[in-house]
């Protein structure tokens, strides 16, 4: 490579989402070294060259670094570059979406969750990056198994219902999401298992494949 050449500086930052109490959240690192020390961003970092096969494998890597395990779902999401998007110099970030069940957060990892309707002001051009990442979750969310990787491995008909709520951000008619999701074929029932709570026993489910399925006709 040609030292004389100037390059940009090659980077990736991550939209971790997660559902805590209900919301829609987002999962933030405070910064420790400038610039922006101390505010709070999406987790990211600089593509390692001598290690990263590819940005998603640089993704996988500091999602790891942040919360201690890789994510269930990571999507590419938009690539975002410029002159001024970072004080250090003419950047691109490849930027991802990924999906955190509430289940596997540890308190005491290096993130913070914010409701997206409450976030902190963000450095860098972050705000456009979580921006992005809300429109094609939600978007997504409306015709395809997306929301089912915010939930641990079994889950109730009703958490299901939930879930989707929350991800979309819209009510959704009991009876007719139940039919929509069994007639996808994207869920199977846990044999002889259920889950006990006020009222009678709730069937298990899981999911039938561990990716990513398209809906035939929105929910």
């Amino acid at each position: 490579m040609d030292p004389s050449f100037p390059r940009p500086l090659v980077m990736v930052d991550t939209a971790l989402f997660t559902i805590l109490d209900e919301r829609l959240c987002l999962l933030l690192t405070q910064r420790k070294e400038p610039p922006f020390e101390r505010k709070f961003a999406l987790p990211g970092g600089f593509v390692h060259i001598d290690e990263d096969a590819d940005t998603e494998a640089a993704a996988r890597r500091v999602v790891r670094g942040k919360i201690g395990f890789d994510a269930p779902y990571l999507e590419q999401l938009f690539t975002f570059s410029g002159a001024t998007r970072d004080p250090r110099g003419w950047s691109v970030s490849v930027a991802y979406y990924a999906l955190i069940p509430a289940s596997l957060l540890d308190r005491s990892q290096t993130v913070e969750a914010f409701p997206v309707e409450a976030l902190p002001a963000l450095p860098f051009d972050h705000d456009r990056i979580v921006a992005k990442a809300i429109e094609r979750l939600r978007g997504k969310a409306t015709y395809s198994s997306l929301p089912v990787f915010l939930l641990p491995a079994t889950f109730t008909m009703n958490e299901l219902h939930r879930i989707y709520e929350q991800t979309i951000g819209v009510r959704l008619d009991k009876a007719s999401f139940r039919h929509k999701i069994l007639e996808q074929g994207i869920i199977d029932p846990v044999p002889s298992q259920f889950r006990i709570g006020a009222h009678r026993p709730a069937h298990l489910y899981r999911l039938a494949n561990r990716v990513l399925t398209a809906f035939e006709r929105k929910i």
